[in-house]
């Protein structure tokens, strides 16, 4: 049977879980809020097939096979203006369910947890919109989308590169029917400190919350913002990685899971049809392009990926530039993220302190923040935005 004896070692994928054939394995939280495997050791039968499907374990290696790479903007502007980049993953969804087939992404439930599910409509597709900085719960997906391939529909399944690894390995087999798209991951936050920011938002701004949108172009796409929608969908609140706590925690490192700071995951050669990312200098490659509404990289693995880009094509602007210079310089493709050295500190205060207090004690809106939130706002309206960052970038990178 599996064992998890270092939590580095598991990915929470849920691949476990899902293929026991005595059901004995539970997805259980830990302290800290993330999924790991509890197993009934007297139902369990030794079958091994907890093993054999773990990606992690059975990690594939980065060996080069031929790749195409494209810039893509979705040419229908609600959708766009919606995504986290320029709309990629909505169009070859709708094409998915357009052939009659079914989509897997990620989702809030009604009290904002991140997880699975499935949508066979169009319509449904804006619940995939839009980052979820959060680990999702699999829950029984990789077990829905075997069933929808075995019935021949077609599937589309969405993940981080660990998730898509796990529901390939729990597959044990190739089917034509499936589409995989894996999104380039710099790491999974705690769902326990995602579930203490919504409680300090509703403590804020009541119950009646609508939505909330870690990468909303309220002020445009290469200063996106977490921003928080009323019942009526008025926008109540919009801060940026400067000033929105969860927002920083997440770039601090300070929350993520285990694994992720040694990620066997991170590399360019991969497993899905489809790996998607932002292109936020995408000025490098097309000046044409830089609206500032947002453009998705997109990097082709199979070619079943190849001809889906060609069904799509009218429906996308879309750029092919060379694989090498797509992925070039791409730190979150092939680096794991750095441990923050408080990492240990800050999930005690997590289980102990009450939501606003934990986030004031950690990330207090200081006056330091409150000038930097101003300057960003500032040169995002003037237009110098964009110069301004790549300066930094330099300045920082100098020293």
């Amino acid at each position: 049977m599996i064992d998890i004896k270092e939590k580095k070692n598991c990915c929470g994928c849920g691949g476990c879980m899902n293929v026991c054939p005595k059901h004995c394995i539970n997805m259980k939280a830990d302290n800290e809020g993330f999924l790991y495997p509890e197993i009934n050791r007297d139902a369990c039968v030794n079958c091994g097939l907890c093993e054999k499907v773990c990606p992690i374990i059975n990690c594939k290696p980065d060996v080069p096979f031929k790749q195409t790479a494209y810039l893509v903007q979705s040419k229908d502007e609600v959708v766009r203006r919606e995504s986290t980049s320029g709309g990629a993953f909505t169009i070859i969804a709708e094409y998915i369910i357009e052939q009659g087939g079914v989509v897997f992404g990620v989702a809030y439930d009604d009290k904002f947890r991140v997880h699975h599910m499935y949508v066979e409509e169009k319509n449904e597709l804006w619940r995939f919109r839009n980052s979820k900085y959060v680990q999702s719960d699999t829950e029984a997906t990789f077990s829905q989308a075997e069933k929808f391939l075995k019935a021949g529909r077609l599937v589309c399944y969405s993940g981080t590169p660990c998730q898509i690894e796990g529901l390939k390995r729990f597959l044990r087999r190739e089917y034509d029917n499936l589409i995989t798209v894996d999104i380039v991951c710099h790491a999974v936050p705690s769902p326990l400190v995602w579930d203490k920011y919504i409680e300090m938002q509703q403590e804020r701004f009541g119950t009646d919350i609508s939505n909330i949108m870690f990468r909303d172009k309220h002020y445009g796409y290469k200063y996106s913002t977490m921003t928080v929608k009323d019942k009526d969908g008025k926008e109540v609140y919009t801060y940026g990685i400067d000033t929105d706590p969860m927002l920083r925690a997440f770039f601090s490192n300070i929350c993520d899971r285990s694994s992720c700071y040694d990620c066997q995951f991170k590399k360019r050669y991969r497993v899905s049809d489809f790996t998607l990312w932002d292109c936020y200098e995408v000025d490098k490659f097309d000046k044409s392009l830089d609206d500032d509404k947002g453009t998705t990289r997109v990097l082709v693995h199979s070619n079943k990926g190849r001809e889906i880009i060609r069904d799509i094509e009218s429906d996308i602007t879309l750029t092919e530039v060379s694989p090498d210079e797509l992925t070039a310089q791409v730190k979150e493709m092939f680096y794991s993220v750095s441990s923050n050295e408080k990492r240990q500190q800050f999930f005690g205060d997590v289980n102990t302190l009450a939501s606003k207090e934990l986030f004031e004690k950690w990330f207090p809106e200081t006056t330091k923040v409150r000038m930097e939130r101003a300057a960003r706002i500032f040169c995002n309206k003037t237009g110098i935005y964009s110069t301004a960052k790549k300066v930094a970038k330099k300045v920082i990178g100098k020293r």
